[in-house]
């Protein structure tokens, strides 16, 4: 069992970037496959990111490619989202979430552990 904290949202213009931090305890973190995935009100909750054990592999959604970079550093059970050039769109409660089980790593029903989430808006 792991238990999963996220900081760093927060207001922010368009344009501008946010640094999302997840805290991972309870757990041996480089035995997990993290994600970040985000909820807007009314939608269903959508893949943003993942990343595998060592941080050797990541994969993104195509509305985020170019713009956010996933990463983690084992040695402090961390795990970030750098966000730049931040949109409207993008304005969601961001979630981290961690899986020990191989498979379709942008499915969000293959996350055993979540946090909280972290409200990012970005305003036009």
């Amino acid at each position: 069992q792991v238990h999963l904290v996220e900081s760093g949202g927060g207001l922010v213009q368009a344009g501008g970037s946010l640094r999302l931090s997840c805290a991972a305890s309870g757990g041996t973190f480089s035995r997990y496959i993290m994600g970040w995935f985000r909820q807007s009100p009314g939608k269903e909750r959508e893949f943003v990111a993942f990343i595998d054990w060592s941080g050797s592999s990541d994969d993104y959604a195509d509305s985020v490619k170019g713009r956010f970079t996933i990463s983690r550093d084992n040695t402090k059970n961390m795990l970030y989202l750098q966000m730049n050039n931040l949109k409207p769109e993008d304005s969601a409660l961001y979630y981290c979430a961690a899986t020990s089980t191989l498979g379709t790593l942008r499915d969000k029903y293959l996350y055993d552990f979540w946090g909280q989430g972290t409200q990012v808006t970005v305003s036009s």
